[in-house]
Protein backbone atom coordinates (compact mmCIF):
# COMPACT_ATOMS: atom_id res chain seq x y z
CA UNK A 1 0.00 0.00 0.00
CA UNK A 2 1.37 3.20 -0.80
CA UNK A 3 2.04 5.91 1.78
CA UNK A 4 -0.67 8.72 -0.27
CA UNK A 5 -3.35 5.62 -0.15
CA UNK A 6 -2.61 4.49 3.41
CA UNK A 7 -3.08 8.86 4.75
CA UNK A 8 -5.97 8.68 2.50
CA UNK A 9 -7.82 5.53 4.59
CA UNK A 10 -6.45 7.23 7.38
CA UNK A 11 -8.45 10.62 7.28
CA UNK A 12 -11.51 8.95 6.30
CA UNK A 13 -11.13 6.73 9.18
CA UNK A 14 -10.73 9.87 11.15
CA UNK A 15 -13.84 11.63 9.46
CA UNK A 16 -16.06 8.33 10.17
CA UNK A 17 -15.19 9.03 13.95
CA UNK A 18 -15.50 12.16 14.13
CA UNK A 19 -19.35 12.00 12.27
CA UNK A 20 -20.15 9.27 15.07
CA UNK A 21 -18.12 10.01 18.03
CA UNK A 22 -19.60 11.49 21.23
CA UNK A 23 -19.01 15.33 21.38
CA UNK A 24 -17.95 16.74 24.85
CA UNK A 25 -17.69 20.32 23.63
CA UNK A 26 -20.86 22.07 24.58
CA UNK A 27 -21.10 22.01 28.66
CA UNK A 28 -23.64 21.80 30.98
CA UNK A 29 -23.18 24.96 32.70
CA UNK A 30 -22.72 27.56 29.47
CA UNK A 31 -26.24 25.55 28.55
CA UNK A 32 -28.04 25.83 31.53
CA UNK A 33 -26.68 29.70 31.42
CA UNK A 34 -28.02 30.11 28.30
CA UNK A 35 -31.51 28.89 29.75
CA UNK A 36 -31.39 31.04 32.74
CA UNK A 37 -30.82 34.14 30.51
CA UNK A 38 -33.72 33.07 28.63
CA UNK A 39 -36.25 33.48 31.84
CA UNK A 40 -34.30 36.76 32.78
CA UNK A 41 -35.36 37.61 29.71
CA UNK A 42 -38.64 36.82 30.17
CA UNK A 43 -39.25 38.39 33.46
CA UNK A 44 -37.39 41.71 31.90
CA UNK A 45 -40.24 42.17 28.79
CA UNK A 46 -43.30 43.33 30.87
CA UNK A 47 -40.81 45.92 31.78
CA UNK A 48 -39.16 47.07 28.68
CA UNK A 49 -41.52 45.86 26.22
CA UNK A 50 -44.95 45.91 27.98
CA UNK A 51 -46.85 45.87 24.86
CA UNK A 52 -45.17 43.15 22.19
CA UNK A 53 -47.89 42.83 18.99
CA UNK A 54 -47.89 47.09 19.12
CA UNK A 55 -43.47 47.09 20.02
CA UNK A 56 -42.64 43.92 17.84
CA UNK A 57 -39.00 46.13 17.22
CA UNK A 58 -38.22 46.17 20.63
CA UNK A 59 -39.47 42.80 21.35
CA UNK A 60 -37.64 41.87 18.54
CA UNK A 61 -34.22 43.64 19.99
CA UNK A 62 -35.06 41.85 23.53
CA UNK A 63 -34.72 38.53 22.45
CA UNK A 64 -32.37 38.86 19.52
CA UNK A 65 -30.31 40.00 22.15
CA UNK A 66 -30.48 37.48 24.82
CA UNK A 67 -29.79 34.78 21.48
CA UNK A 68 -27.23 36.66 20.74
CA UNK A 69 -25.52 36.60 24.22
CA UNK A 70 -26.32 32.98 24.20
CA UNK A 71 -24.98 32.12 20.49
CA UNK A 72 -21.35 33.95 21.97
CA UNK A 73 -21.41 32.43 25.27
CA UNK A 74 -21.22 28.51 22.92
CA UNK A 75 -19.38 30.00 20.38
CA UNK A 76 -16.44 31.38 22.48
CA UNK A 77 -16.34 27.79 24.30
CA UNK A 78 -16.15 26.43 20.95
CA UNK A 79 -13.83 28.33 19.36
CA UNK A 80 -11.84 27.94 23.19
CA UNK A 81 -11.87 24.08 22.30
CA UNK A 82 -10.93 24.04 19.06
CA UNK A 83 -7.62 26.50 19.12
CA UNK A 84 -6.53 24.57 22.49
CA UNK A 85 -6.85 21.20 21.46
CA UNK A 86 -3.83 19.23 20.05
CA UNK A 87 -6.17 16.90 18.42
CA UNK A 88 -7.02 17.07 14.88
CA UNK A 89 -10.45 14.36 16.22
CA UNK A 90 -11.46 17.32 17.96
CA UNK A 91 -10.93 19.75 15.88
CA UNK A 92 -13.00 18.41 13.55
CA UNK A 93 -15.54 17.12 15.79
CA UNK A 94 -16.12 20.77 16.80
CA UNK A 95 -16.40 22.34 12.90
CA UNK A 96 -18.46 19.20 12.35
CA UNK A 97 -20.65 20.59 15.45
CA UNK A 98 -21.22 24.36 13.98
CA UNK A 99 -21.59 22.67 10.54
CA UNK A 100 -24.78 20.81 11.82
CA UNK A 101 -25.98 23.47 14.20
CA UNK A 102 -25.27 26.81 12.27
CA UNK A 103 -28.21 26.37 9.28
CA UNK A 104 -31.12 26.50 11.92
CA UNK A 105 -29.39 29.80 13.34
CA UNK A 106 -29.36 30.78 9.98
CA UNK A 107 -32.82 29.92 8.75
CA UNK A 108 -34.37 31.54 11.89
CA UNK A 109 -32.31 34.68 11.07
CA UNK A 110 -33.38 34.72 7.34
CA UNK A 111 -37.43 33.85 8.42
CA UNK A 112 -37.28 35.97 11.20
CA UNK A 113 -35.57 38.99 8.52
CA UNK A 114 -38.44 37.86 6.02
CA UNK A 115 -41.69 37.99 8.21
CA UNK A 116 -40.35 41.62 9.89
CA UNK A 117 -40.02 43.24 6.98
CA UNK A 118 -42.95 41.84 4.31
CA UNK A 119 -45.51 40.33 6.67
CA UNK A 120 -45.18 42.11 9.96
CA UNK A 121 -48.48 41.27 11.10
CA UNK A 122 -47.69 37.32 11.22
CA UNK A 123 -44.67 38.26 13.95
CA UNK A 124 -46.53 36.46 16.75
CA UNK A 125 -45.32 33.30 15.06
CA UNK A 126 -42.05 33.99 15.50
CA UNK A 127 -41.77 32.17 18.67
CA UNK A 128 -42.89 28.73 17.72
CA UNK A 129 -41.22 29.10 13.90
CA UNK A 130 -37.49 29.88 16.00
CA UNK A 131 -38.21 26.59 18.60
CA UNK A 132 -39.14 24.57 15.37
CA UNK A 133 -35.90 25.40 13.46
CA UNK A 134 -33.82 25.00 16.80
CA UNK A 135 -35.40 21.33 16.85
CA UNK A 136 -34.32 20.68 13.60
CA UNK A 137 -30.61 21.95 14.38
CA UNK A 138 -30.47 19.23 17.43
CA UNK A 139 -32.38 16.69 15.38
CA UNK A 140 -29.08 17.47 12.64
CA UNK A 141 -26.57 17.51 15.77
CA UNK A 142 -27.85 14.19 17.50
CA UNK A 143 -25.85 11.78 15.99
CA UNK A 144 -22.72 13.97 18.52
CA UNK A 145 -25.01 13.99 21.66
CA UNK A 146 -26.25 11.37 23.95
CA UNK A 147 -29.18 9.66 23.01
CA UNK A 148 -31.48 11.04 25.40
CA UNK A 149 -30.70 14.57 23.75
CA UNK A 150 -33.58 13.23 20.97
CA UNK A 151 -35.93 14.11 24.34
CA UNK A 152 -34.88 17.67 24.09
CA UNK A 153 -35.27 17.69 20.25
CA UNK A 154 -38.76 16.51 20.55
CA UNK A 155 -39.04 18.87 23.34
CA UNK A 156 -38.68 21.93 21.25
CA UNK A 157 -40.65 20.76 18.25
CA UNK A 158 -43.52 20.37 20.72
CA UNK A 159 -43.08 23.37 22.09
CA UNK A 160 -42.90 24.82 18.92
CA UNK A 161 -45.90 24.18 17.44
CA UNK A 162 -47.60 24.74 20.71
CA UNK A 163 -46.66 28.08 20.70
CA UNK A 164 -48.03 28.44 17.02
CA UNK A 165 -50.97 27.61 17.74
CA UNK A 166 -51.25 29.35 21.15
CA UNK A 167 -49.86 32.27 19.56
CA UNK A 168 -53.08 34.57 19.26
CA UNK A 169 -55.00 37.16 21.84
CA UNK A 170 -53.60 37.62 25.07
CA UNK A 171 -51.07 34.76 24.64
CA UNK A 172 -49.19 36.29 21.36
CA UNK A 173 -45.77 37.13 22.04
CA UNK A 174 -45.91 36.13 25.76
CA UNK A 175 -43.00 36.12 27.47
CA UNK A 176 -43.54 32.81 28.86
CA UNK A 177 -43.79 31.03 25.80
CA UNK A 178 -40.20 32.34 25.08
CA UNK A 179 -39.52 31.13 29.02
CA UNK A 180 -41.39 27.82 28.46
CA UNK A 181 -39.45 27.20 25.34
CA UNK A 182 -35.85 28.10 25.18
CA UNK A 183 -35.19 28.62 28.88
CA UNK A 184 -36.95 25.05 30.36
CA UNK A 185 -35.08 23.47 26.61
CA UNK A 186 -31.69 24.82 27.58
CA UNK A 187 -31.93 23.90 30.81
CA UNK A 188 -33.04 20.60 30.02
CA UNK A 189 -30.40 19.87 27.72
CA UNK A 190 -28.01 21.17 30.54
CA UNK A 191 -28.86 18.07 32.52
CA UNK A 192 -28.56 15.87 29.31
CA UNK A 193 -25.23 17.13 29.05
CA UNK A 194 -24.22 16.43 33.03
CA UNK A 195 -25.93 13.02 33.29
CA UNK A 196 -24.71 11.78 30.21
CA UNK A 197 -21.11 13.14 29.79
CA UNK A 198 -19.34 14.93 32.77
CA UNK A 199 -21.04 13.21 35.37
CA UNK A 200 -19.69 10.46 33.90
CA UNK A 201 -16.52 11.52 33.80
CA UNK A 202 -16.59 12.85 36.90
CA UNK A 203 -16.76 9.44 38.27
CA UNK A 204 -14.25 7.85 36.55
Amino acid sequence: MELGEALDRIDAIRAHVARTGMFRGYKAATVGCTGLLAFLAAAMQPLVVPNALENVHQYLQLWIGAAAASVICVGIELATRYLKSDSPLQREQTLLAVERFVPCLVAGASVTWAVVQFSPSAAHLLPGLWAIMFSLGIFASCGQLPPPAVAVAIYYLVAGVACLVLAREAHALSPWAMAGTFGVGQLLTAVVLYLALERRDDDC
